[in-house]
């Protein structure tokens, strides 16, 4: 099979190029099928791989024009018909050669047309090397239409039978009607609705027979085998396809249609009773060894084609099935010898072929016979059905023939809202088969995955199949309550597991849930042993907690606010790490639609949480104490125990967000793009992750809050702290916070204690970044704004109080840099540095700038702000600012309306941290305090799961025996 690619349904797929199954099967018998396809009929050009039903709604070509077959010869006049007939006849179609056939045309022995061959036959050992495709239409020889001739002894008197003029797209109806107009008992083929019930009466016959001597048209008639033609098939293709063999003779009969039925069973009883070999019209069910594409096509019984068959396009399917039905009888001239020594081995096959006396049987039999034996394809994955719904219908191996396997109901109704029907390769019709029921994706590689659309009910090894799931081979697939599959894959070279998957698992397997070691009654414990594999549950170090969804809501309820109340010595990411073990089972054991409910239920326990933590903060503020209570300044200590636990929450949802963020990834790539329920499922995720981001932006926001309002009360001693005491040496870069000066002590302490809260809580890389350069930030628009303001009023822009500013800022720069935050304080406190600077210029070097190279050494500083610092600065008693300071006409607008404080809100936006989460999920856990908490845990499902239960079937937790 060739593979591509295709788009269908606004979504990627893969599709393919398909070859007839007889190809693949390489059996003569479905390569000559090839020849029986009727060309005009764009209905009955169908592809005949694994989803021909699938096939089955897609838009055909237009079908051919009208384009007849015709003979190579010339047509010569029929016995019994009269030479002026004939002389008309070679008029009408002059041109065309001569040449004429037997009777009726049949090319039967004995006649000089039993040797001519029709242009478009080919013969049978072309087709044995493969079947090639076949010409165009417009490219085959045309040829005249023949004369049929139609015996009709008994329906009229001293009538023999009657010649009519049919062409190689007469159907067997068209014909009879013509036929009954000859033998005067019906009016033309277009009458009324009295003469269509008379046609319904009769049936045209084709008859097989030994003719006397004088040939079939001599009087002398011998019929031992009869078969009733289908309404709609071709007489002439028929005649023409399929010759009788050396001996016999065969014409066209007009006969009731229930006397043709009766004869027509009684030729098949005197078939079977004298085992003559005779070629036998026996019905036979054609069934294809490849996926299944849809219903398989019933062979029609006698007579059967009179009727239209039920299904789409089932007339169509008829009129193929009945062709090729005959054309397919010529192999078995072919392969008469090679059959027989293979029968024997076949039957012995057989059950009870033993006991039984091996004799003549009727090649249909031994055909289907020979169908039952079906070897698997080497080359491409299959299952293999071990229990099916419908018998007559189910296939026993169905191939995989491209590398996404859809199995689906069959059918041809279209979706809802009038969409087309979903695309399925494998049709099961089974009342509790979905539209879309499974996936499955095999590629080059093991192992296959295969995956449950929502709501379909599919087993894997015998569990419910919830989420996306390894296949193995060997696996066994259940679709629904009544199909069952075997997965197999020759490609692997027999390299799957040497014992069954589905097997009872052995002792000392890890359960899958707590309750689940008292309930199993397929894996052959014990009482003790199955106690002693819970006990084992309960209190491993796996990362592992699983529950049942009724069991949720007090789950993250018990997490939440242990976590809020801080119970416990949890690590700092101990919540986060617990939840997360939640939302991971979920997203492995639980159904599809799950996750997303869980993450909203989540979501908001987290943000209930964080908005009470707020409120009690906000209640113990001095601001927000009773009337006549001083206010307190908040110290470094005071405000980093208040802040622990909004620093906890910001950390543990910062690392929940990320895990969320690749689960809900993963959902997305493994879901099925054409489930209609996906879009709704990644809105709630979207809404649950919101709810995340806003409780990271709020600690975050809560946080550097009261940070900055304690910085606040700190900072004007950086301005007016002189660090050069008497007897005080400056500490060198990297001192301890005692041996700075006094004046710098309170603000470094709020530096200090905030970074040891981001690091006790270990709050991401990214996020202490972002909290310390809010900090700067507000620090260094604090401090100018302060340096503005004080120099309007009084002298303070001088050299000698510039000096001691720029120290204490180079103190506080070089304790940062030993903390790990140099670039970061260096970065925010730019400005300050620039304007302090400009300051700490000597007077006489100052005098000498001008304007514009003073503008150009500090390009951070406004021109407001430059102009405000440079008209206060004192030069001495009585002098005023050089005219070089003055600025130019065009910055005299922006000096004169520029503000010369720093704005507040210009800080830099939150930026919440992308990559992959810091929780380790993998391995045993290693932390005491978190496995003592993932053990309450356990044991608190236990309790809910025998809650449930009646008092006489419950049971204490289990207690593992000592090693």
């Amino acid at each position: 099979m060739l593979s591509g690619e295709r788009k269908e349904g606004g979504s990627p797929r893969f599709g393919k190029l398909h070859l007839p199954v007889g190809l693949w099967i390489n059996s003569p018998r479905k390569q000559l099928a090839k020849l029986g396809r009727r060309w005009p009929s764009a209905a009955s050009v169908k592809s005949s791989s694994s989803d021909t039903g699938s096939r089955s709604s897609e838009p055909l070509p237009p079908p051919p024009p009208h384009v007849e077959l015709r003979r190579v010869g010339a047509v010569k006049a029929a016995g019994g018909a009269s030479g002026s007939r004939a002389k008309r006849i070679s008029q009408l179609f002059r041109g065309s050669g001569t040449g004429t056939t037997g009777s009726g045309g049949a090319g039967g022995p004995g006649t000089p047309g039993g040797a001519q061959r029709w242009a478009s036959e080919k013969k049978l050992p072309e087709l044995s090397a493969g079947v090639a495709p076949e010409p165009p239409l417009a490219t085959r020889a045309t040829a005249p239409p023949g004369v049929l001739k139609i015996f009709g002894a008994g329906l009229a008197s001293g009538a023999n039978y009657k010649s009519v003029l049919a062409t190689a797209r007469s159907t067997a109806r068209e014909l009879v009607a013509e036929a009954l107009e000859r033998y005067g008992l019906a009016g033309s083929p277009g009458g009324g609705p009295g003469e269509s019930s008379c046609v319904d009466a009769f049936a045209l016959c084709d008859a097989l027979g030994r003719p006397a001597a004088g040939g079939v048209g001599s009087g002398e008639w011998r019929a031992e085998h009869l078969r009733v033609l289908g309404d709609s098939e071709r007489p002439l293709l028929v005649q023409e396809l399929w010759r009788a063999r050396p001996g016999w003779a065969r014409r066209f009969e007009l006969r009731g249609r229930e006397e043709a039925r009766r004869l027509e069973q009684e030729a098949f009883g005197a078939a079977d009773s004298d085992g003559t070999g005779a070629p036998s019209w026996r019905p036979q069910k054609n069934r294809s060894r490849a996926a299944s594409g849809g219903a398989a096509l019933a062979s029609p019984g006698p007579g059967s084609g009179s009727g239209p068959p039920a299904g789409s396009g089932g007339k169509e399917r008829s009129e193929n099935l009945s062709l090729r039905r005959s054309v397919s009888e010529l192999s078995l001239q072919g392969r008469r010898r090679r059959q027989q020594e293979r029968r024997q081995q076949a039957l012995s096959m057989a059950p009870g072929a033993a006991d039984a006396q091996i004799g003549p049987a009727d090649p249909g039999d031994f055909d289907q016979l020979t169908q039952c034996l079906i070897q698997a394809p080497s080359n491409r994955p299959y299952f293999l059905l071990l229990q099916g719904y419908q018998d007559a219908q189910d296939f026993v191996v169905y191939v995989m023939t491209r590398e996404q396997h859809v199995f689906g109901r069959g059918g041809n109704s279209s979706a809802r809202g009038g969409s087309p029907a979903p695309y399925v390769d494998t049709f099961l019709n089974a009342p509790d088969i979905l539209p879309r029921h499974c996936t499955v994706r095999a590629g080059p590689e093991p192992p296959a995955m295969v995956r449950p659309s929502r709501g379909a009910p599919v087993t894997h090894n015998g569990c419910l199949l919830l989420r996306e799931a390894e296949l193995h081979p060997g696996d066994l697939l259940g679709l629904g309550e009544h199909f069952l599959f075997m997965y197999k894959d020759p490609r692997t070279g027999g390299s799957g597991p040497a014992r069954p998957p589905w097997l009872p698992a052995r002792p000392g397997a890890a359960p899958p849930g707590p309750g689940w070691a008292f309930s199993c009654r397929l894996c052959g414990r014990g009482l003790q042993e199955r106690g002693e594999a819970l006990a084992a549950y309960l209190d491993g170090r796996e990362p592992v907690l699983r529950f049942r969804p009724r069991e949720e809501e007090a789950l993250l309820g018990e997490i939440v606010r242990a976590a809020a109340a801080g119970a416990g010595d949890l690590p700092p990411l101990g919540p986060a790490t617990l939840l997360a073990l939640c939302v991971q089972h979920s997203a492995r054991e639980l159904e599809l639609g799950h996750l997303p409910r869980l993450l909203g239920r989540l979501a908001r326990l987290i943000k209930e949480a964080v908005w009470e933590k707020i409120k009690e903060i906000g209640d113990r503020q001095p601001e927000n104490h009773p009337e006549g209570v001083p206010e307190v300044p908040l110290t470094p200590e005071a405000v980093s125990v208040e802040l622990r636990p909004l620093m906890l929450w910001m950390a543990n949802t910062t690392e929940l967000l990320s895990f969320v963020q690749e689960k809900v990834l993963e959902m997305e790539k493994e879901a099925d793009q054409e489930d209609p329920q996906l879009c709704n499922d990644l809105e709630l995720c979207d809404e649950a992750m919101a709810l995340l981001d806003e409780v990271i932006m709020c600690t975050f926001q809560q946080s550097v809050y009261y940070l900055t309002k304690t910085l606040y009360s700190t900072l004007p001693a950086l301005l007016d702290s002189n660090p050069f005491t008497a007897g005080a040496e400056l500490p060198g870069p990297g001192a301890e916070l005692g041996a700075m000066p006094p004046g710098l002590r309170p603000t470094l302490g709020v530096f200090q204690a905030a970074l040891e809260l981001t690091s006790q809580c270990e709050l991401h890389p990214d996020l202490v970044s972002q909290t310390f350069g809010y900090l700067f930030f507000f620090s260094n628009a604090s401090l100018l704004n302060s340096l503005m303001e004080r120099g309007q009023g009084r002298p303070f822009y001088q050299w000698s109080r510039a000096v001691q500013i720029r120290t204490n800022l180079d103190l506080v720069l070089d304790w940062l840099q030993g903390a790990g935050l140099g670039d970061i304080a260096t970065e925010f406190f730019r400005k300050l540095s620039i304007a302090v600077n400009l300051l700490c210029v000597p007077r006489t070097s100052l005098l000498k700038a001008s304007w514009s190279s003073l503008r150009t050494d500090h390009p951070t500083l406004t021109p407001a702000q430059l102009h405000h610092l440079l008209s206060h600065y004192q030069l001495g008693p009585g002098r005023g600012p050089p005219p070089a300071w003055d600025p130019p006409p065009a910055e005299r607008d922006a000096v004169d309306t520029g503000d010369i404080f720093e704005s507040f809100s210009s800080h830099p936006p939150l930026i919440l941290p992308l990559g992959s989460s810091r929780l380790r999920l993998t391995g045993p856990v290693t932390d005491d305090a978190l496995h003592r908490e993932l053990r309450r845990l356990r044991r608190l499902l236990w309790d809910l799961e025998q809650q449930e239960l009646p008092a006489n079937h419950r049971h204490g937790p289990p207690v593992a025996t000592p090693p």
